[in-house]
């Protein structure tokens, strides 16, 4: 509502004021009222400016009085756009600033805001500021100019409050208008009767906007019975007393009335009057301007001024000028004062009138203008008496002045007939040309459409039954059906999944019922009345409010009277309790339409699309009422008389909500909670302006939302484009308080609305302790439960009835009790919900007890109905709201948008009507949040796994290069090398293990994406980076142990091979030598025959000491009996009596034959199987790690398994079986690897290229190019060949990654699931239920060869040109340090490559013997040889089938993305079906779609039939299981933590969440009991009716897939 300053601010000028009707001007305070007559301005009224015709010689335009005063206060635009109530609720700059007014711009947004706030400063605080004099003028004013004071008596620089009620009330639309005289009756204040307007000189009856004015009273006749009356004002027929000044008058008339008006101990400013502030500012558009108030009686006689109500009118400026005010006033008010000090000219206006009214002439003998002989003459003619007369003398204070009109007042309401309603006057201001504000085609239509509508209602209870037929009793029935489905608490001994499914076919009976009626009349109405244009329905709602509330309020009154009676009489207890049952059903407000409207959309979109009866009509019906919520009309979110959430009717309205907004729909919500009649609705209504039911009878019942904009001005401190109101029925509400079960329903109520608020607002009154301890018992509840599933609203503690100014300090100890009592509750209610962590209420919430707490004073000040509110119960809401926007602002979660905030309600309202709220929440925005943060996690591990395994390559690579040529390090220590290098791991792990720790706390930090949701995720997200970082650093220091171990070993065996090498290459060029000094030419056959004598005879010469095999049966026995040594006494003895030798021949077999041992013991072995293949693989020597690796994962499989009773004999003969054939395919290895590496067999290898080398020098060929084709093929090609090999596994895993389905494990379970169903094999269902791990690892695997059919080549070409390019980068880098020779050359080119291939020793040696090619040349042809080395490696790549590059890998993909999209691996302990979470680390196991336990192999022992009841049910029955963690001794489902701390399984929240699985278990039933050996299940009837198509929405909606068919 910002406005643009067009004046600078204390600049103002002075007007002529001219009078509206007559223009003339209105006299100002100085000239005493003296009438002044002036040229009439040439004005048609009937033709605007612009279609006069030139013709008429006009004047130029003159800007009107009006149109100055409007464009001075910056209103314009609202005078022909007319202001909405949407517009001056919204949140802007002023509402939570205090500034003062600054310039004449800033008047009406002020007035209007204080007055919303129903602030009786409102009128005063316009005239602050606006025109104070700056600094210098203000030190001028300290010099003594006594001229000056006199001349200031009225500058005329201020705007008269009138003024500014008129120039609103001209601005505003009619619900503006109403909403402004509810106010300011509320505020005591006179509302306009009749609204001048001086452009067109016409006046307005404002029955409308006076419409919403409700008053109680009690009037004399009700003294005894203690009754009251309580009605719309407008209905009330009351005698009026109408107050009006002839000519000039020296007395205050409107002072007078005041004073008339107030008692003695309370003066109240009713009407505005010239000794107010800004009072004696000249009216420049209010001349005209006729106002109302109403005086009516409490019922105490010492107390009322008036023993009966009376309507007081007051016409301000001159009746000579307003003659049309005045005959109106004269013909619809018992009596008329007339104020005048001279009567000269006004006797023929008195007499001209239609008097109906009696004429009181009130005048004042002080003045010198009065004339006693004229007085007489008037009266005489107008037949008055002594008493029709009233004279303030000089005798007669103002006091008894004041009394002498109270007494005629009094007298005139004691006696006159003459009582009409503002609703009658209309007739009246009909005849006499007055327009009346409801005229409006808009209002007329509305009001004819409710009245249609309410016309006909007779007794509210059979109308109820009649037109509202889906609410009551079905809707009720409807209601207990949901709590039971999800309570379960009268299944008695039947099937729980069968008695679900009666349950389902009992709603669906009853929804069929629902559908059984035709749409009422009413209803149809109603639709259709909503249906019309937005103002017209906005009329129409109102009238039907309004109509509906005054029939409330006289059926309930009629009750009263009766309750009263029967009350009296002891015998009537029955019909007591009839009235009592009445009482509560007789409200009807327009919630009851919009309820059935609900029901009738819930039940339309209950049937099938495809049913006849569906009517797609009603399709429209959410986005109507989406727009009425835009249009500022409350949504009811629980239905108060069923207290239940029509989930789909309000889902689809917020949904149809966030279409129309979007991407405007970022919602903040706040929620008040409180005891029954406490102020509630009064407390929002006044913080917000909102208009929330408050009438007396009218208890909010369940919970109303209501929207109000943001401006942009405060969007980007608020971070919302609107605030969402919810109001809330009371607490221990006194209605159903005599039900059992009121408490839990207002833990459920306060559950909800704590859960879908940001700021709950808690009212409590502090002088009822006990009360007060029942409601923070509730509250702490509702606060820790949403703590508990990842939300901490924040809340503000509301003390109502506190007025003093020391409030504050004195409660201190108040304040220090209320924390003390909340600590209490928190910990009882912890030890309710079982959370016992929770000590004290600040671990709940963020609550500071000096700024959570606000007092607030009564909220009237003196006796209604005559007391205005509160000034500082205004100003302290005020101070609230203020503080509540400043902790939004402040709130570090990011606000909900419309969806997100429809997704709380959603889960919240499911959790709720299970009994245990926590245990059952199901969230999918918190399902989300984790899912993002998962994502985001599995990211940041897979970086760091994929560091440190390019870390280790490097790492190993300088292992293998030790001590050869290749070695990058100086070193000839190989512990040296071990420790250096382990010691740069941990650097490298400790840095990624930080950089993992940053990422999750900044991951925390943001603002968006709802992670505060997930805070309690978080630590476990920590612990799993720090085992994620074990787990790495135990697998990199087993690498390098067993790479340096390995490689030390073959050390040895490199030193006699070199030391062969030298002996051959010594004997070769002794050879040729020998052979050159025949000096004959020799054949090739000569030179084959003296080769292989040579060769001989140093063979013998050479030792070769036979290499001993080690005993790898040995050594894994040692290290199976380190494994198992702290299982005491029988292990050992069981490890003794059987050798590793004679394990692992025969499959292996559980000796017990339990099914579920041997399905986990195969699952083991399967694994173990794979792992041994892939470092037999491998080719490498055999080295200890590899059985302690092994032995870690059978460790890791047995944990999971807790389930099983997994004994001590079962592990280690399980343990002895795998070992047994691992040491088997190990020592077979070993023995292969020796042999590779036999010096003997090394040499023999080689002969042939000795011997061409040998005939080469003999012949002294060039030998340049065929040494570098001789060093790229047998040197670097394995090199390059290796590494590309060791990088490919990395690059498959990234390239899967990035597929939809692996990148979460929701995504992965559900395509795997969907295409499950899309087979269609039960053989596959089978293996997916039985043998998880292998089915799985399988489809993965599947999937990788699938998407990589084509080719890998992109990858293998990556890596081939990075190697290319750095032997390339080595070659020339030797080139440029001029080595001596060739052996120097090809040295230095080695230690380039050190860390990045593996040049194997054998070729390398071989190589470098009996080498004499050119250094240059070498280096040119080596270049060559490299290019085409790639160019063959390239074509090899290509036509290498991928299924072999799978086997040469080093890192395995299918078990890399099977640990990423699996998991910790643990099974629920009664379905079996996999755990979701996140990480390994994590304290708590989920999962969100279990499955029949009969899918789990679970049967009934009696009748072996498989079982079909799911862990989601069975966590809240009565049903016991038992097992081996009970002893097999029975436990109740419910109470499953006490054996599986660490599982948490929620109830199933939509009760279709597993349709999934029981439409699978229905389809294979026969298949499953087969192979299950048992007899087929007994399935539910509703399990049979579920299509395939549902059990696909099922999983969609369990694995949170927004997809984009459904």
């Amino acid at each position: 509502m910002s406005q643009h300053l067009d004046t600078p601010a204390g600049e103002l000028e002075s007007y002529m004021v001219i009078n509206c009707k007559e223009k003339e001007t209105v006299p100002t305070a100085s000239d005493t009222h003296s009438p002044t007559n002036r040229p009439e301005e040439l004005n048609n009224p009937q033709f605007p400016e612009e279609m006069q015709d030139e013709t008429f010689a006009e004047p130029p335009h003159t800007e009107t009085d009006l149109e100055r005063l409007l464009k001075d206060l910056g209103l314009e635009q609202y005078y022909r756009e007319k202001l909405s109530l949407s517009k001056i609720l919204e949140i802007d700059k002023k509402t939570i600033n205090d500034e003062p007014v600054k310039c004449k711009l800033d008047i009406p947004w002020y007035f209007l805001k204080k007055l919303m706030m129903v602030n009786v400063t409102t009128r005063d605080a316009i005239c602050t500021s606006v025109g104070e004099p700056n600094c210098n003028e203000a030190l001028e004013t300290l010099k003594l100019n006594f001229d000056e004071q006199l001349d200031s008596a009225n500058t005329g620089n201020g705007l008269n409050p009138l003024d500014i009620i008129t120039a609103l009330f001209l601005c505003s639309d009619g619900f503006v208008q109403q909403e402004m005289a509810l106010k300011m009756s509320m505020c005591q204040f006179s509302v306009p009767l009749l609204l001048p307007n001086c452009d067109t000189t016409q006046c307005t009856l404002m029955l409308w906007a006076m419409r919403d004015i409700v008053k109680k009273y009690r009037p004399k006749h009700l003294l005894e019975s203690k009754g009251f009356i309580e009605e719309r004002i407008v209905h009330s027929q009351l005698p009026m007393v109408s107050f009006v000044r002839l000519g000039e008058c020296s007395l205050s008339k409107s002072e007078i009335l005041n004073k008339l008006l107030s008692s003695s101990q309370q003066y109240h400013d009713t009407f505005v009057h010239h000794n107010m502030e800004c009072g004696d500012s000249p009216r420049k558009i209010s001349n005209g301007l006729t106002e109302i108030t109403w005086y009516l009686p409490c019922g105490n006689q010492n107390m009322d001024i008036f023993v009966e109500p009376v309507a007081i009118a007051n016409l301000h400026g001159d009746i000579a000028s307003f003659e049309t005010q005045f005959s109106f006033l004269c013909q619809t008010s018992a009596a008329v004062f007339v104020f005048f000090d001279n009567l000269d000219f006004g006797c023929e206006l008195l007499m001209n009138q239609n008097l109906k009214a009696q004429i009181f002439l009130v005048g004042n003998n002080q003045n010198k203008n009065f004339n006693s002989s004229t007085l007489m003459e008037v009266a005489t003619k107008l037949k008055l008496t002594n008493n029709n007369i009233i004279i303030k003398t000089k005798q007669k204070n103002n006091a008894k002045f004041v009394k002498c009109l109270r007494e005629s007042i009094s007298n005139v309401v004691g006696n006159s007939r003459m009582k009409m309603s503002v609703e009658q006057m209309a007739d009246v201001a009909h005849e006499l040309g007055i327009l009346v504000d409801e005229n409006s085609p808009e209002c007329q239509a509305g009001k004819q459409k409710a009245d249609a509508i309410t016309e006909s209602i007779q007794d509210i209870l059979k109308y109820k039954e009649d037109q509202l037929p889906l609410q009551g009793e079905i809707l009720k029935e409807l209601t207990l059906l949901e709590m039971e489905e999800f309570r379960l608490r009268k299944i008695g001994s039947e099937n729980i999944e069968q008695y679900k499914s009666d349950l389902q076919v009992q709603k669906e009976e009853l929804r069929k019922k629902q559908n059984s009626y035709d749409m009422s009349a009413a209803m149809t109405c109603f639709i259709d009345a909503i249906s019309s244009s937005r103002t017209e329905r906005c009329y129409f709602l109102k009238w039907m409010r309004m109509n509906l509330d005054n029939l409330s309020c006289l059926k309930l009154s009629k009750l009263r009277e009766l309750y009263k009676e029967k009350c009296k009489d002891s015998e009537s207890k029955e019909e007591i309790k009839e009235i009592d049952r009445q009482l509560s059903n007789s409200s009807l407000g327009t919630e009851h339409f919009f309820r059935e409207m609900g029901q009738i959309y819930e039940a339309s979109v209950s049937l099938p699309e495809t049913d006849p009866f569906n009517p797609k009509q009603l399709q429209h019906l959410p986005k109507l009422c989406a727009q009425l919520l835009l249009d500022g009309f409350p949504l009811e979110l629980v239905d108060g008389d069923a207290s239940n959430i029509p989930l789909r009717w309000v889902s689809d309205v917020l949904s149809q909500l966030n279409d129309l907004v979007s991407p405007k729909n970022k919602i903040m919500v706040v929620t008040v909670l409180g005891v029954q009649s406490t102020g509630k609705s009064t407390l929002l209504n006044t913080m917000f302006g909102v208009q929330f039911a408050v009438s007396s009878g009218r208890c909010t019942r369940g919970a109303f939302m209501l929207l109000i904009k943001v401006n942009e001005d405060v969007k980007k401190d608020l971070h919302c484009d609107f605030m969402v109101i919810i109001d809330t029925e009371g607490l221990k509400s006194s209605e159903l308080a005599q039900l059992d079960k009121s408490h839990e329903h207002d833990n459920e109520l306060a559950t909800l609305v704590v859960g879908l608020s940001d700021i709950t607002i808690i009212n409590i009154a502090m002088e009822n302790s006990t009360e007060m301890k029942d409601i923070l018992q509730i509250v702490v509840h509702a606060f820790l439960r949403m703590k508990e599933v990842g939300k901490k609203p924040k809340c503000q503690f509301v003390h109502q009835n506190v007025s003093d100014v020391s409030a504050h300090e004195k409660n201190l100890r108040d304040r220090k009790l209320l924390l003390q009592q909340l600590n209490e509750m928190t910990q009882v209610a912890a030890k309710m919900e079982k959370k016992e962590k929770n000590k004290s209420f600040t671990d709940v919430m963020e609550y500071n007890p000096d700024t959570g707490n606000c007092y607030v004073p009564g909220l009237w000040n003196g006796n209604p109905p005559m007391a205005p509110v509160n000034a500082g119960y205004s100003e302290a809401v005020y101070e609230l709201k203020k503080n509540i926007l400043h902790l939004l602002g402040e709130s570090e979660a990011s606000a909900n948008n419309i969806l997100e905030f429809r997704e709380w309600m959603t889960s919240l309202w499911n959790a709720v009507k299970h009994e245990n709220f926590i245990f059952s929440f199901r969230n999918s925005l918190v399902a989300d949040a984790y899912m993002r943060l998962c994502t985001e996690f599995n990211k940041w591990k897979w970086e760091f796994k994929k560091e440190m395994y390019t870390w280790v390559t490097k790492a190993e690579t300088r292992i293998s290069n030790f001590g050869t040529v290749a070695a990058k390090s100086a070193t000839s220590d190989m512990t040296e090398l071990l420790t250096q290098l382990k010691s740069e791991a941990a650097s490298v792990l400790s840095e990624w293990e930080t950089k993992l720790l940053d990422n999750l706390e900044e991951y925390f930090k943001q603002t968006e994406g709802h992670v505060h949701l997930v805070e309690r995720y978080r630590e476990d997200s920590a612990n799993s980076a720090k085992s994620l970082r074990q787990e790495l650093e135990n697998s990199v220091i087993n690498q390098l142990t067993a790479a340096a171990d390995i490689r030390w070993g073959m050390k040895e065996l490199d030193e006699i091979k070199k030391n062969h090498t030298t002996v051959i290459e010594k004997a070769v060029c002794e050879l040729i030598d020998e052979c050159r000094k025949k000096k004959v030419e020799m054949t090739e056959t000569e030179l084959d025959k003296e080769f292989d004598k040579m060769w001989s005879e140093t063979l013998k010469k050479l030792s070769f000491s036979e290499q001993k095999p080690k005993d790898v049966f040995n050594s894994v026995s040692y290290c199976l009996i380190t494994n198992l040594s702290a299982k005491g006494s029988h292990t050992h003895k069981m490890l003794s009596e059987t050798s590793i030798k004679d394990c692992g021949l025969e499959p292996f077999k559980c000796k017990d034959d339990v099914k579920m041992r041997q399905q986990i013991a195969d699952s083991i072995i399967d694994s173990c199987t794979q792992f041994v293949a892939e470092k037999v693989g491998r080719n490498y020597d055999y080295h200890d790690t590899y059985i302690q690796e092994m032995l870690h994962i059978i460790d890791e499989s047995l944990e999971k398994s807790t389930d099983m009773n997994i004994d001590t004999e079962f592990e280690v003969s399980l343990k002895q079986h795998i070992c047994g054939f691992a040491a088997r395919r190990f020592q077979k290895m070993h023995l292969k690897f020796l042999h590779v590496n036999d010096p003997r067999r090394c040499l023999d290898q080689n002969k042939e290229k000795f011997r061409d080398d040998f005939k080469d020098m003999f012949h002294e060929r060039d030998q340049c190019q065929k040494k570098a084709d001789e060093f790229t093929e047998q040197c670097l090609k394995p090199a390059v060949e290796d590494f590309v090999n060791r990088s490919l596994g990395p690059d498959i895993i990234d390239e899967m990654l990035t597929k939809e389905q692996f990148s979460t494990r929701k995504s992965f379970q559900y395509s795997l699931l969907l295409d499950l169903l899309s087979d269609d094999k039960f053989d596959d269902f089978y293996r997916y239920c039985s043998s998880y791990e292998s089915y799985v690892k399988e489809k993965i695997l599947q999937q990788v060869k699938k998407h990589f059919s084509n080719s890998s080549a992109t990858f293998e070409d990556k890596h081939l040109q990075s190697r290319v390019n750095r032997i390339n980068d080595a070659i020339k880098h030797t080139k440029e340090k001029k080595c001596g020779d060739l052996k120097t050359f090809v040295e230095e080119m080695c230690k380039e490559l050190g860390d990045k291939l593996v040049i194997s020793q054998d070729a390398f040696g071989a190589f470098m013997i009996l080498n004499n090619a050119d250094q240059d040349q070498f280096a040119h042809w080596l270049t060559v040889s490299v290019e085409d080395m790639a160019e063959t490696l390239r074509k090899k790549f290509k036509n290498t089938p991928f299924e072999t590059k799978l086997k040469r890998l080093h890192v395995n993909p299918e078990n890399e993305i099977f640990n990423r999209v699996v998991g910790c691996g643990h099974r629920c302990p009664f379905c079996k079906v996999l755990c979701e979470a996140g990480g390994r680390a994590h304290t708590e196991h989920f999962a969100s779609l279990h499955r029949p336990q009969g899918l789990g192999k679970y049967k009934f022992i009696a009748t072996k039939k498989l079982t079909t009841y799911m862990c989601t049910s069975l966590v809240i029955s009565k049903e016991t299981f038992r097992c081996s963690q009970t002893k097999y001794q029975s436990h109740p489902y419910k109470n499953y933590k006490e054996f599986f701390p660490d599982w948490n399984i929620t109830p199933d929240s939509s009760l279709e969440a597993s349709d999934y699985w029981k439409y699978v278990m229905t389809k294979y039933n026969k298949d499953f009991a087969k192979v299950y050996y048992a007899e087929p299940a007994d399935i539910p009837d509703s399990w049979t009716k579920i299509t395939e198509e549902q059990a696909k929405v099922s999983l969609q909606e369990s694995s949170m897939i927004k997809c984009h068919s459904s």
